[in-house]
């Protein structure tokens, strides 16, 4: 995808700091390659200067991602980034570890027998939801063909409040996407709502655990539930995918006891991003199927690389083993309990920032940390001359990247903020954002009406 864009600087040319401005240095094309080399300094200094006007990562509290790792981590990023997991052949070892991580992951989300699951890393959850909803297509293809039936016009059920990789998947894979609304009140995927949008073309139902708009853990067993009795009622066999993105690397340690995973038989698979709750940098993401006949055969690819016969499974050749390794060193580094020592601090953390909200007369908080360690709140009071909008820019001028957005079809007229508690977004960083929201407040207060430019909001698509 290409997209010509000039509005950082209408100048054909860089000019370089004068400090670099050696022979042939003094200045460089900006929208084509230069003729010649430069020193490494130089073009280190270039792009490094740039990027101080990149926000502060630490500071971006709309992000899930991991943005913060320990140093031993970091020097184990910098001694694995050239490996490509994809070729098992030459890298045996990290493909062997990342078999572990499966195998690890199949035991935290309860399989019957972890060794029995079969599943890949991917590039991040997004490409994993892919394969998730490829696979439900695939396996409702080969049982309506094996019956006689047609395979034209397959759908597939979630919320409204959807992360938008599904929207992708649908159009991608011509899988007609059908939106369960949400409320307010009920801000998540219905029993009710979920088996309304199921016919004998719906490939699979997707639940979320941990909403990106709210946090909300959709009620996986209770949709889990329904779709049996409705095999039992209708002899529709609906399998259920959990996109636990967010909450499959949280429930396990905080919420032990609730029946999300592979508990529930109806669960055919579950995605996770490592680079989120899983405390990883960028780039890496699970996905399981309980049952190794889930997946079909088909969709495992046997090539001959580079010496070597391996099954891939996936939609890149070409992945980084690094972040794989990094989610290892996770492993070995906290164990259950250090992961539940990290995801408790930041529940804490949120608990405190919804208690210092809810003591301000200006909001009303909509989602307090209960499940995932994420608050989002409105306004309460519209009779004054700002709104959440101005706030954020407000915050913005101290650092703070706090999004303003409005919520999903059929609530979109609810406006709300949020902030993800990631690993280091402490109590003590809190407290100087609460202190920068009530100095906002009493700044936007004051002023006798809005200032700021018109904006267009946008949601918190990121995964």
């Amino acid at each position: 995808m290409s997209h010509e864009h000039r509005g950082d600087d209408a100048s054909d040319e860089i000019s370089v700091n004068p400090l670099f401005a050696r022979r042939a240095e003094s200045a460089i094309p900006r929208w084509r390659i230069p003729d010649d080399e430069m020193l490494p300094e130089t073009a280190y200094q270039i792009i490094h200067d740039e990027l101080l006007l990149d926000g502060n990562a630490r500071q971006n509290l709309a992000t899930f991602v991991t943005t913060w790792m320990e140093p031993q981590a970091t020097r184990l990023y910098a001694e694995a980034f050239d490996k490509n997991l994809v070729d098992k052949d030459e890298y045996p070892q990290t493909a062997a570890i990342e078999e572990r991580c499966l195998h690890v992951l199949a035991d935290l989300w309860n399989a019957s027998d972890p060794h029995a699951t079969v599943g890949t890393s991917a590039m991040g959850s997004s490409e994993a939801c892919m394969l998730a909803g490829l696979v439900f297509k695939r396996r409702w293809q080969i049982a309506r063909r094996a019956a006689g039936k047609s395979t034209a016009s397959p759908n597939i059920v979630f919320s409204s409040a959807v992360q938008v990789v599904w929207e992708k998947f649908a159009n991608y894979w011509e899988v007609e996407p059908r939106y369960v609304p949400i409320t307010k009140e009920q801000p998540y995927l219905t029993v009710a709502g979920m088996l309304s949008a199921i016919d004998e073309n719906t490939i699979g139902v997707v639940a979320v655990l941990g909403v990106t708009y709210n946090g909300v853990y959709e009620p996986v067993k209770e949709l889990a539930d329904a779709l049996d009795d409705l095999e039992t009622r209708r002899g529709l066999d609906v399998p259920l995918h959990v996109d636990a993105a967010s909450g499959g690397f949280i429930a396990p340690f905080l919420d032990p006891d609730l029946e999300w995973d592979f508990r529930v038989s109806r669960v055919h698979s579950i995605s996770a991003s490592g680079h989120k709750f899983g405390l990883v940098y960028p780039g890496v993401g699970w996905i399981l199927w309980a049952k190794r006949e889930y997946l079909p055969e088909e969709l495992i690819f046997n090539v001959s690389y580079l010496g070597g016969d391996m099954p891939t499974l996936g939609l890149n050749f070409s992945r980084p083993g690094a972040q794989v390794l990094l989610q290892y060193y996770n492993f070995l580094r906290l164990g259950r309990e250090g992961y539940r020592r990290v995801m408790q601090a930041s529940k804490d953390a949120a608990r405190y920032l919804a208690t210092e909200l809810s003591k301000m007369n200006n909001f009303e908080v909509l989602t307090d940390g209960t499940d995932m360690p994420l608050v989002s709140w409105t306004t309460d009071n519209h009779n004054r001359p700002w709104d959440l909008h101005d706030l954020s820019a407000k915050l913005r001028e101290r650092g703070w990247q706090v999004p303003a957005y409005p919520m999903p079809a059929d609530i979109q007229d609810l406006t709300v903020m949020r902030v993800v508690f990631r690993n280091g977004v402490s109590i003590d960083l809190t407290r100087l954002l609460v202190a920068d929201i009530t100095a906002s407040i009493q700044f936007l207060d004051a002023r006798s009406g809005p200032t700021r430019p018109a904006v267009t909001p946008t949601a918190p698509f990121h995964h």
